[in-house]
C-alpha cells in the first residue's frame, strides 16, 4: 500500500502537467472551433470515408511528412473535419498551427513589407501539422501565390499539411494565376496526398433545415 501512496501523486502530477501542455498547444493551434472528429455526421456525408479518417486520426502520416487534401463544396463539413485532426494531434504532443490562406498570404505579405518574412517562414516551418483552410475562395495576387507556394516547398517531405479548398485540382490555377505554379504546388503536395472527397449537399444547410421553425 505504501508504495501505491507513493507513485499515486506523481502519476497524477504528469497526467496534470499533460493536460496543460494539450490545452496549451490547442489554444497555440488558433483553431476556430474545438470540435472532434466524434462530432462529426459522417452517414450526412457518404463520400467521405470514415475508416480513412480515424486511421488518419492515430496521426502516423504526420511521422511519414504526409498531407491531406480535404476537397468538396461549401457546408460540407471541411472546417470541422481539419480542425478535428488537427485536435487529435495536438493530443499526441504534435505543435499544431490553424489559418485561412487568405489571412495566411496576408501575414506572409506584411512580413515581406516588414523585413520578418524569413522569421515567419521558420515559425511555420515548425509546425509538424500545418492546417491551411478555405483555398480557393479568393484569388491570390502574384506576389502572394508565390509566397504561398514558398509555404507549401518549405514543407515538402518536412512537415504535414492540410488544405481544405472548395475547388477541384484543375481549377486551382484560378486561384494561383499561374499554369506554371498551380503544377509545381500540386507536383509536391499531392506526392504523399491523403485525399478527402467531400462533395454532396450542404452539411450546415441540412442541419438548418432539420430545426423546428416558430
Amino acid at each position: 500500500m505504501s508504495l501505491e501512496r507513493g507513485i499515486h501523486p506523481i502519476s497524477s502530477e504528469l497526467i496534470d502537467r499533460e493536460r496543460r501542455m494539450v490545452e496549451r498547444r490547442i489554444k497555440q493551434a488558433r483553431f476556430p472551433t474545438t470540435k472532434s472528429l466524434d462530432s462529426y455526421e459522417f452517414k450526412a456525408m457518404p463520400s467521405l470515408n470514415k475508416l480513412l479518417i480515424m486511421e488518419l486520426a492515430r496521426c502516423d502520416y504526420i511521422t511519414r511528412n504526409e498531407n491531406i487534401i480535404a476537397v468538396g463544396n461549401s457546408g460540407t463539413g471541411k472546417t470541422h473535419i481539419a480542425p478535428g485532426l488537427g485536435l487529435a494531434a495536438c493530443q499526441k504532443g504534435l505543435a499544431v498551427g490553424f489559418i485561412t490562406a487568405s489571412a495566411l498570404v496576408h501575414e506572409l505579405l506584411e512580413a515581406r513589407d516588414d523585413k520578418r518574412l524569413l522569421r515567419l517562414q521558420k515559425q511555420l516551418a515548425k509546425y509538424r501539422l500545418l492546417i491551411i483552410d478555405e483555398l480557393g475562395y479568393v484569388p491570390l495576387s502574384p506576389t502572394g501565390a508565390e509566397l504561398l507556394f514558398e509555404v507549401f516547398s518549405g514543407r515538402y517531405e518536412r512537415g504535414s499539411t492540410i488544405v481544405t479548398s472548395n475547388l477541384p485540382f484543375d481549377e486551382w490555377t484560378s486561384t494561383f494565376g499561374s499554369e506554371r505554379l498551380t503544377g509545381a504546388l500540386l507536383d509536391r503536395l499531392t506526392h504523399h496526398v491523403h485525399i478527402l472527397e467531400m462533395n454532396g449537399e450542404s452539411y450546415r444547410l441540412k442541419q438548418s433545415r432539420s430545426k423546428p421553425v416558430g
